[in-house]
């Protein structure tokens, strides 16, 4: 027996046991998933919106050369794409979390 098989063992089991796990807490539907990319699409939309707004309302009452409704826009755009990613991290990261001692993370 060689020094590797126990390890091998050892994944074989982790990979098992979250199998088993996820089989208990059951597949989500279809539905579910279309929801998670309606909040992942209304999380960039709301504030891509409220940045094109302000920035509108900005240029309406103090014009000058700038476009405050483009840059707005833009900053809006950013900042909902960022919130997008953050959340599916958090997502990803709860999604493969495996509290097991088993497990080498």
């Amino acid at each position: 027996m060689s020094a590797s098989e126990p390890d091998f063992d050892a994944k074989i089991a982790a990979q098992v046991a979250r199998k088993q796990k996820a089989q208990r807490a059951g597949t989500q539907s279809t539905w579910f998933g279309l929801g998670m990319f309606g909040v992942i699409g209304w999380s960039v939309t709301v504030p891509t919106l409220l940045g094109a707004l302000l920035g509108a309302w900005w240029d309406k009452h103090h014009a000058g050369p700038p476009s405050w409704t483009l840059a707005l826009l833009a900053a809006g755009l950013t900042i909902g794409c960022a919130n997008a990613w953050y959340w599916v991290a958090q997502q990803n990261a709860a999604i493969n979390h495996d509290p097991s001692p088993d497990s080498d993370e």
